[in-house]
């Protein structure tokens, strides 16, 4: 009797732990379990527990597996477990394939999941993608945030024109991932404004046919390579600048002006410098003349020695001299008097 008594305690005790392990199952997950049997969307209890220990939130799984069954969709729970696990947000992934599936378009679960992923730090979610793809956005150019509210571009006139448009566009789920994003839509509309208003004759033609700008935008195909289609771009507004044209020119004119006298005084300062250069030469002339002339007295005071030169011929010397000082003085009185009346 003792000994059934000893092995009878040990199986209670086996099957309390039974029990409360049952019961643990019964109360986290069979809550679970019925709600997903009773929409449409069956899972296994064993399956349920397994997600657990696959550290996956039950919860999370179920909810998404039963808003797609609602909607008609059906996903393995192996598909939504390993987006899960990826880091990706099952939830959006499954509202996004709703939302595409009831606007008619085309996403599949594989593509869905890998724009959730690559959006996954961008802000933006794989449902903000299906909705804008539904209902178009529109992107203004330029973008305001930066500070400049319209592009300036020139004509062929040399006339400023200031263009803003606004660009329609819509999620193209196909180039999504990997897609060149909303800004390169801004900096291509730019580069086609301001390609489109210079190739214009004259800015009076921009003016009268602003949609012109609108055509060979659309023309270039800058959508290429983006995640977004282009719907339409509209030039919501278009002014006259300045004149581009004749500003340069009366820069260009100033430019040159300030060369030209530039190059004026450094001829003028040449000028003074090669006057100064020859002012110095003759004073050094008038030097050598004034040296030269100082050696004649010496040279007839040694004729005086040697005998070479007499008295009256040293009379005869101070008599021209005179003679010659006289008429330097005559020549140089002689205009004064002429200038006198008669």
């Amino acid at each position: 009797m003792l000994a059934e008594i000893q092995f009878a305690v040990p199986l209670a005790i086996v099957g309390f732990i039974i029990l409360m392990v049952v019961g643990l199952i019964f109360i986290n997950f069979f809550g679970l379990w019925i709600q997903a049997k009773a929409a449409g969307a069956p899972v296994s209890l064993i399956n349920l527990v397994m997600m657990r220990f696959r550290k996956v939130h039950p919860g999370t799984i179920i909810n998404s597996k039963i808003t797609a069954a609602k909607a008609g969709l059906d996903y393995e729970t192996n598909d939504l477990e390993a987006h899960y696990l990826a880091g990706g947000d099952i939830i959006n992934v499954v509202l996004a394939l709703v939302a595409a599936d009831k606007a008619g378009i085309s996403l599949c679960f594989k593509r869905a999941c890998a724009i959730d992923l690559a959006t996954k730090d961008t802000g933006k979610t794989v449902l903000d993608a299906v909705r804008t793809s539904i209902n178009p956005k529109v992107i203004d150019c330029p973008n305001p945030i930066g500070g400049i509210t319209k592009i300036t571009a020139v004509a062929k006139d040399g006339i400023g024109v200031n263009v803003r448009a606004r660009v329609t566009v819509r999620t193209n789920l196909d180039r999504f991932v990997g897609g060149a994003t909303e800004e390169t839509i801004i900096a291509r509309v730019g580069e086609g404004i301001v390609t489109s208003v210079g190739s214009a004759a004259s800015y009076k033609q921009v003016l009268e046919n602003p949609d012109s700008i609108s055509r060979l935008v659309l023309e270039k195909g800058v959508d290429e390579a983006t995640a977004f289609s282009i719907l339409s771009i509209d030039i919501a507004d278009v002014d006259v600048a300045d004149n581009v044209g004749a500003r340069l020119q009366t820069e260009q004119a100033e430019a040159d002006k300030q060369v030209a006298q530039a190059k004026a005084e450094m001829r003028r300062a040449a000028a003074v410098a090669s006057e100064q250069e020859m002012a110095a030469r003759t004073q050094e002339m008038r030097a050598k003349v004034v040296e030269a002339e100082a050696t004649v007295p010496l040279a007839i005071a040694e004729a005086f020695r040697n005998g070479n030169l007499g008295v009256m011929d040293y009379a005869k010397y101070e008599n021209v001299v005179a003679d010659t000082k006289m008429r330097d003085s005559i020549g140089e009185e002689a205009p004064d008097q002429s200038s006198e009346p008669s």
